[in-house]
């Protein structure tokens, strides 16, 4: 890229800067269509938030590669009428946006009822990692102003390695790269994970906790990951369970067309009613869907997940079943 240009505008400076970090990242993916007059580019799409950097009074010309894989070369002009020329080339093909600003459109969801199982075991400990991490991506790229309160805390978990990605990856590793600090803890993530076992009254946990402030290492972070799994130590997972997905419920659920939302629900019930049985018999469930993105429509299909929890020996069992749509 060349030096980064800056604007009287405050908003289109602001938003620049979140372009220049996606190009810095080689990311590049426009939203179509091309030719409305606003133009989207895909910032941030997780669970938890859709969001796009809009090209405003934008023109797209010569030849873009909605499925290019490739590395990116870019460079960005302000001409003397205040107009912007981004250039981008993809391999050989090259292809010009003009536009005059850039803004930030964000919608934000409640993910507590999305999930997904990529991995087996401890199914119930990936997807916090999940949501945590989702949630922390959002903090981290749109800022503080789009989390509320609870998940300004939770979030501190995703350097609490006993939980992350370090001990319980919900993406295979070879999908992502794990930060080089997952392994090491912050006092902030300890503090926040001692909180929630002394509102649960775990106090073998709190006492374990206390010792891994003093000292950590992989050895102990082993060894207190593996607590999490324990019976003993189900009430600590299940309220940091109910706590996320009070975080979550603060946002709207995805609505998707009439005739989609009729055909999610008979799923849906389907899942429901087989939840309801298995809680008559005493096992704790978690219902969550996976479910495609709403403005930028992908290739997901969409499917209910039922985790079933039962008590072992010494650690909790996780069954998981899941219901998709009838072909």
């Amino acid at each position: 890229m060349t030096e980064k240009i800056r604007n009287r505008d405050q908003e289109t400076e602001e938003q620049l800067d979140r372009l220049y970090e996606l190009l810095d990242q080689q990311q590049f993916e426009l939203l179509p269509p091309f030719d409305e007059g606003k133009i989207r580019l895909v910032y941030l799409m997780n669970d938890a938030v859709e969001s796009f950097l809009v090209f405003e009074e934008a023109v797209l010309t010569g030849t873009y590669q909605e499925n290019y894989e490739g590395e990116l070369e870019a460079e960005l002009r302000l001409e003397k009428d205040g107009r912007y020329v981004l250039i981008i080339a993809q391999g050989e093909t090259v292809c010009t946006l003009f536009f005059r600003r850039l803004s930030l459109e964000v919608q934000l969801y409640n993910y507590g009822k999305t999930g997904h199982v990529w991995m087996k075991g401890h199914e119930e400990l990936r997807q916090i990692e999940y949501w945590i991490a989702i949630m922390k991506a959002k903090r981290e790229y749109l800022g503080e102003a789009y989390c509320n309160a609870a998940e300004l805390q939770l979030t501190a978990l995703e350097e609490f390695p006993p939980l992350n990605c370090y001990s319980y990856p919900a993406v295979p590793r070879k999908y992502f790269e794990p930060r080089e600090d997952a392994g090491i803890p912050s006092k902030e993530g300890i503090l926040t994970m001692q909180r929630i076992a002394e509102e649960a009254d775990d106090q073998r946990l709190i006492q374990v906790l206390e010792r891994y402030k003093r000292k950590n290492g992989p050895q102990r972070t082993k060894n207190l990951a593996e607590l999490f799994c324990r019976n003993a130590h189900s009430k600590v997972v299940q309220l940091l369970t109910e706590k996320i997905l009070q975080a979550a419920a603060e946002y709207p659920d995805r609505v998707f067309a009439p005739e989609e939302e009729c055909r999610y629900a008979a799923i849906v019930k389907e899942a429901e009613s087989r939840r309801a049985q298995l809680r008559s018999e005493g096992k704790e469930v978690l219902l969550f869907s996976q479910m495609p993105f709403v403005t930028a429509r992908d290739e997901v299909e969409y499917k209910v997940h039922l985790l079933v929890m039962s008590r072992g020996l010494l650690h909790r069992k996780v069954e998981v079943e899941t219901f998709l749509q009838e072909q």
